[in-house]
């Protein structure tokens, strides 16, 4: 009975752990949008989750590179709309422009991959959420 316990309060943590980390995140992706001026080309910061994706060009974003520049690019942020109804369903846009990536401040940079992240880590919940919903009703049929 005790190892059951025991592991219905480590769940209990893991759960708790993640909803206080989401509440973290979102304040400081708030912090980092006007920061990095995304909130020029996105007048509402609820809006960044509209899109379907946001890109980064001219560093990296995978964990075992992340943040390394590409030498030669351009840093750029790119968010992507899709529209279903559209004759071409998806598009690019840019959220905001840096320059040649050698250029750009270490911290700044360090900045816009540090968003990138932060939306992801973000629309990665929501994204589970509408799937939970989703669920619904296969759950009843289960019951």
């Amino acid at each position: 009975m005790s190892s059951a316990l025991d592991r219905l309060k480590k769940l209990t943590n893991k759960i708790s752990g993640y909803e206080t980390a989401r509440k973290e995140n979102i304040s400081l992706l708030k912090k980092i949008f006007s920061e990095i001026g995304i909130d020029k080309k996105v007048e509402k910061f609820e809006d960044i989750f509209e899109f379907k994706a946001i890109n980064l060009s001219g560093a990296s974003l995978l964990s075992e590179s992340l943040g390394v520049i590409k030498e030669g690019k351009y840093l750029q942020v790119l968010a992507i709309s899709y529209d279903k109804d559209a004759v071409v369903k998806s598009q690019n846009i840019s959220l905001a422009y840096f320059g040649r990536v050698e250029s750009v401040d270490t911290i700044l940079k360090d900045k816009i991959v540090e968003f990138i992240v932060r939306y992801r880590f973000e629309k990665s919940f929501m994204t589970l959420e509408h799937y939970h919903t989703m669920l619904e009703p296969f759950r009843k049929g289960i019951e």
